[in-house]
């Protein structure tokens, strides 16, 4: 049974286990050459900014024109789509596209300055 046990761990790999040594000599851990602190505060920053957009366009927009434009700059994850290609997912002209697009920048703009 203990052997078993340690099958399943016998591939595991720390982070702090010695991965490579930089162009001095020193030796390098895994956790130096994924992250460093620089990435780790843009990735807050990030999502801190994700969050704030998240309830700017809740705030300002109805939710015919948080779609639109969620579909139009492909936020939240989602591809970003033409006008027509978001007229054809709504069932609506694409010159309607347009001019909910429009009215709903013009909210953010006046919302966000």
């Amino acid at each position: 049974m203990h052997f078993r046990s340690l099958k399943k761990t016998a591939n595991d790999v720390s982070i702090e286990e010695p991965a490579s040594s930089d162009k001095d000599g020193n030796s390098l851990c895994l956790m130096d050459i994924l992250t460093d602190s620089e990435d780790v505060a843009e990735r807050i920053e990030l999502l801190v900014r994700a969050e704030q957009m998240y309830i700017d366009l809740d705030k300002c927009l109805d939710e015919r024109e948080r779609e639109i434009i969620v579909m139009r700059y492909g936020l939240f994850g989602k591809p970003a789509l033409t006008q027509r290609e978001a007229a054809k997912k709504l069932g609506i002209s694409r010159s309607y596209v347009s001019r909910i697009e429009k009215r709903a920048l013009e909210k953010l703009r006046e919302e966000l300055g």
